[in-house]
């Protein structure tokens, strides 16, 4: 007689689970894994002992923490090849398996090439092999005179594509016109995949640093010191967001069947336009970022260019207004994600009570519609200061993958003790950051839910552990981010992936205690 199959079993008094009809429900279980293929196998709504199970199982007990799905993180920059001193697949996916994200989805850009061919994804793929911590999917990219190559790697399984409507930042991955955008609508138009938009667009007529980027010509002078992180907020104003995305859905007809997306939403003023266009039965979502929900403007000190992003950390109105829509019952705002978009601290321009490096890096780069080659013609000397804490010559780029559960969980506790109203469950945060971001990119069938038959994705939560973010905390390759110093509440104790634990706070090897990676790259064909 054979022996039975192992048995891994995970208990907890709390544990979310989803049910046939995707509703979600938080309910003490007993989850039985499948070490040999990695599923759930079965799940039973109570704390069963472990005689209930054969004496060759390994019975986990994890008391109260929370057992939740792995975060699905849909927005993130892994950088590699090209572009491996900014981030990688090895330490990108270190930093999302240590905050309980068991998948993520590399955006297109910044690596060298861009996934905007299948020859740069093929160049990606072996870049990929054997390195990731956890499970990787990947974006296509959408740039001028691409076309004929995105039905081909729809087929190669790219989860969606990605094109900006202002300039990126970096020369391989330029903006798109709404040309552009109707061949693609077109090509795609009843394929099942998203096609996704970085909606910032300088308006017809603007007084704003870069509004002449299109054009060719050097970016208008700003009305204010380039230190002075609101001078930077005014430069790029939620207009550039709403005449984006009222461009978008001038062109929405002709893509009838097809799934448009706007990633990092951060201006509010969107969101009626958004609803407005879903009631008329446009298919069209968005996403917000970790960092608008818990900074805001107010708190950013001038020079302290970690906080610069594109679109901006807007005020701390905008901010409750994210947080209101996140909770409405006919949401235009999906998913939320990280958008992870490292580089190196140099890149960043600190100011020196801030510097970790003090060398800055012999390149010229502009940033997301912010175009410097005009004021960059000669070569700085390394010695120059000037550009310190200059919020318009730094990269603009927050690094945050693994910090999202914590990040969300204590911002809502901090907005639920102030009485800010209704604030998410972590129901909610299960729904925005796993089940959603799975639907979002096709992966539904197998990720972001605790339910027998999906991939044994599984993060263990200590929702009451208190703690603080230091520079050795960090675990992405730069350790520069504007999360640092911050107080948080709740903790990811370990993260299962595929019925393997990856990663143990307080283990050996830092907390990776498998050693190796075992992250697989998804490249099946995406089928809704």
């Amino acid at each position: 007689m054979s022996n039975p199959e192992a048995l891994t079993v995970l208990v907890s008094t709390r544990a979310v689970l989803t049910l046939p009809d995707d509703t979600l429900l938080l309910t003490p279980a007993s989850i039985s894994i499948s070490p040999s293929t990695g599923k759930i196998i079965a799940i039973v709504a109570t704390v069963l002992p472990r005689t209930s199970f054969p004496s060759t199982a390994t019975y986990i007990n994890h008391g109260s923490k929370l057992l939740i799905p792995g975060l699905v993180d849909a927005h993130v920059h892994l950088n590699e090849p090209g572009r491996t001193e900014w981030e990688g697949f090895n330490t990108g996916t270190r930093a999302a398996a240590s905050g309980g994200v068991t998948t993520v989805v590399d955006m297109p850009l910044n690596a060298i090439p861009p996934t905007t061919t299948l020859a740069g994804f093929t160049e990606k793929l072996a870049a990929s092999r054997d390195q990731c911590w956890v499970d990787v999917g990947f974006y296509g990219g959408v740039i001028p005179g691409n076309a004929a190559e995105l039905l081909p790697l729809v087929e190669a399984g790219v989860r969606g594509f990605k094109g900006f409507l202002i300039e990126s930042g970096v020369e391989e991955f330029p903006a798109i016109s709404s040309t552009d955008i109707e061949l693609v609508m077109k090509t795609l138009n009843g394929t099942p995949t998203t096609l996704m938009f970085h909606a910032e667009m300088i308006p017809p007529i603007a007084d704003s640093v870069g509004d002449a980027v299109q054009i060719s010509e050097p970016p208008l002078a700003p009305k204010g010191t380039l230190k002075e992180y609101q001078t930077f907020l005014e430069s790029r104003p939620p207009s550039f967001e709403t005449y984006a995305i009222e461009e978008i859905l001038s062109l929405a007809h002709l893509a009838t069947n097809l799934h448009l997306h706007i990633v990092h939403l951060s201006a509010t003023q969107a969101i009626p336009i958004l609803k407005e266009a879903r009631a008329r039965g446009v298919n069209i979502t968005a996403e917000t970022c970790f960092h608008y929900l818990g900074l805001a403007a107010e708190g950013v000190e001038d020079g302290d260019c970690r906080y610069k992003c594109c679109p901006p950390i807007r005020e701390q109105m905008n901010q409750d207004g994210l947080w209101e829509e996140l909770q409405a019952e006919d949401s235009c705002i999906k998913t939320v994600v990280s958008d992870h978009s490292p580089c190196t601290p140099e890149l960043k321009l600190l100011p020196p009570h801030l510097q970790t490096v003090d060398s800055r890096p012999n390149m010229h780069h502009s940033d997301s519609g912010v175009d410097m080659r005009a004021d960059l013609e000669l070569e700085p000397k390394p010695s120059t200061t000037s550009s310190e804490g200059d919020f318009f010559a730094a990269w603009g780029g927050i690094s945050s993958v693994g910090l999202g559960l914590p990040i969300l969980h204590s911002a809502a506790k901090k907005r639920a003790a102030t009485g800010a109203g209704s604030t998410p469950t972590i129901l909610d945060i299960v729904r925005l950051c796993s089940q959603a971001t799975a639907r979002q990119v096709g992966l539904s069938h197998r990720k972001g839910a605790l339910r027998v038959g999906m991939d044994a994705d599984i993060c263990v939560f200590d929702d009451a552990e208190e703690w603080v973010l230091q520079s050795h905390g960090m675990h992405w390759k730069n350790r520069c981010s504007p999360w640092e110093g911050h107080h948080f509440t709740g903790r990811v104790k370990e993260t299962w992936l595929r019925g393997r634990k990856v990663f143990e706070h307080g283990g050996i090897n830092a907390g990776f205690i498998g050693m190796m990676p075992i992250g697989e790259a998804i490249v099946e064909k995406r089928i809704a």
